[in-house]
């Protein structure tokens, strides 16, 4: 029995007047789930009181059907019943007005992952841009961050570097929901959507997905596990470089690797940077997709031992140092395209500033890295408060 009560499960109890005589359109994805595993799209359209009009999904697929990442789906017809669902991860990433014509208020319903690169919470901002533009009211059934939401971790967005993997200032680890997140966009950055956010119960900021009771869904195809959930604040780094992030294995973001890469020296440098909380085993894997696909690859998996110390920024940060500092010539920056970006690497709009990698290539220590943002983290966190729904 769920100790926690989704969004979507209060909603269904208690606030159904949010949609009562009124149209309703709904961004989902397969983890849109109630504490029961049955799907927003289907206890919206079998509900006498909801009319439901309009079907959205964001990067992946409304049924996550798109196994990496950066490609784009194309909208459809929803054969069981009858409704339209429409991509915004295409051409376009905001709903438009045809998109929105037959709705009066729309319901987002995704899992995020606490990470500021994850996608779907600027999915959730464009969707609150088009709402405000055309009148619509836009309702946010508010589900956990899988990673707790206390600790703050890694550098703020510099504006200069927006994308569609951080529009906004927000560290790496930003500990919010995302009807917090909504709120904050929304006044921060006066988007200015007649805006509403459907609270969770029983949950609490200590708390981590695996204290909720709630069963995980695949919120996309390679966050398998909350353990996955925990490392990617720090292993995503890995894919603005040409380092294996562990895509085409059954433990992407937690494995990493390259070819030329002599596992057990990885393991033994990492192993002498002392990383609070986290250990690593030498491994060996030949990707099945993406990045050195069929070819044999050496480096490490990251067992999280202790997540109360474990800081997963600092960890993938001196990652990606090690790989650097022993690749020399083969360690390579990714270069643009990247997530609708034509011009900047995506280290930079990952890290949402250059500075990171311009310091690394001057050879800079991790530590010294981390006292760059340290302020910035304290004014973030007086700004978060005004946000903060638990």
């Amino acid at each position: 029995m769920s100790c926690v009560q989704t969004g979507l499960d209060v909603f269904l109890q208690e606030r159904l007047g949010l949609a009562r005589g009124k149209r309703v359109g709904v961004i989902a994805h397969p983890a849109s789930v109630d504490s029961q595993i049955r799907h927003i799209v289907e206890l919206f359209f079998e509900h006498p009181e909801i009319q439901l009009t309009t079907i959205m999904g964001p990067q992946h697929g409304a049924r996550g059907e798109t196994q990496d990442n950066m490609i784009e789906w194309g909208g459809y017809f929803d054969p069981a019943i009858g409704l339209p669902v429409y991509s915004l991860y295409s051409r376009t990433r905001k709903p438009t007005r045809e998109m929105l014509a037959d709705i009066d208020v729309l319901f987002f319903d995704l899992q995020d992952v606490g990470s500021r690169y994850y996608t779907f919470i600027y999915t959730m901002a464009l969707a609150m841009q088009a709402c405000a533009e055309e009148g619509r009211e836009f309702v946010v059934l508010d589900r956990p961050n899988p990673i707790g939401g206390i600790e703050l971790e890694g550098p703020i967005l510099d504006p200069e570097f927006s994308s569609f993997v951080g529009m906004f200032p927000l560290p790496v680890r930003h500990g919010m929901t995302p009807g917090e997140l909504a709120r904050y966009f929304n006044e921060e950055f006066e988007i200015g959507c007649a805006l509403h956010v459907v609270c969770m119960k029983g949950w609490n900021r200590c708390m981590y997905f695996d204290q909720t009771g709630l069963p995980w869904v695949l919120p996309s195809p390679n966050m398998p596990s909350i353990e996955t959930a925990l490392v990617y604040p720090g292993t995503c780094l890995l894919e603005g470089t040409n380092i294996s992030e562990g895509r085409g294995t059954t433990r992407p973001f937690e494995m990493s690797g390259a070819p030329w890469v002599r596992a057990e020296e990885m393991v033994t440098r990492l192993k002498q940077a002392k990383l609070p909380g986290v250990i690593f085993r030498p491994a060996y894997y030949i990707p099945t997709f993406h990045k050195w696909c069929g070819e044999m690859v050496g480096g490490v998996q990251i067992h999280v031992i202790d997540r109360s110390y474990f800081k997963p920024f600092s960890t993938g940060l001196e990652m990606l140092r090690q790989y650097r500092l022993t690749g020399g010539d083969r360690f390579q920056w990714k270069s643009p395209p990247y997530e609708y970006e034509m011009v900047k690497l995506p280290i930079d709009i990952l890290c949402g500033t250059d500075q990171i990698r311009l310091q690394l290539e001057t050879g800079a220590d991790t530590v010294l890295l981390e006292e760059r943002w340290r302020d910035d983290l304290e004014r973030f966190a007086a700004i978060r408060k005004n946000y903060l729904l638990y």
